[in-house]
């Protein structure tokens, strides 16, 4: 591990919130469960609405689908993020060594950069709006299922590691 990195992940051990997860079961339990929901909002938010924009479910109106299932996948995300956080902080160390968790960042980073390719400008609104998904808006969709999907196995990947 580079020693640049040593005292900023033993900062992060040793913030008060990472210290009453590491001291407490029932926080740990609940900042948890509050990560899989956020997940749970955004996968759950996510495929379908990327499914759609791919081509499936063709008969289901995409207007209401875009501006519902985005916002509802950016709470997930926002929730998720943020709790995710918070949980590298109880073992910032074990973690920044895992190699499932290195690639879980890796995806999770790619998934994002393509949320923001694929609504770069008002692009996905505008397609919404016209009910036309241009192909690249399709295969960014496609990328996304397979992004976010990883994104799942790789964090589901840490504990075995």
């Amino acid at each position: 591990m580079p020693e640049a990195v040593l005292p900023v992940l033993n900062a992060l051990g040793r913030w008060p919130g990472a210290q009453w997860l590491q001291g407490s079961g029932t926080a740990y339990l609940i900042v948890n469960a509050l990560h899989i929901l956020g997940i749970g909002l955004l996968v759950g938010a996510i495929l379908p609405l990327d499914l759609r924009l791919a081509g499936f479910f063709r008969r289901v109106p995409l207007a209401p689908l875009v501006e519902f299932l985005a916002r509802a996948a950016a709470v997930g995300v926002v929730l998720a993020l943020t709790t995710g956080v918070w949980l590298f902080t109880v073992k910032p160390g074990d973690y920044w060594v895992n190699t499932a968790f290195r690639i879980k960042v890796l995806l999770l980073a790619m998934a994002l950069l393509n949320v923001v390719w694929q609504h770069r400008g008002g692009a996905l609104a505008a397609v919404a709006a016209s009910g036309r998904v241009p192909t690249g808006t399709r295969l960014r969709a496609l990328a996304s299922c397979v992004l976010w999907i990883s994104v799942l196995l790789a964090g589901r990947w840490i504990g075995f590691l």
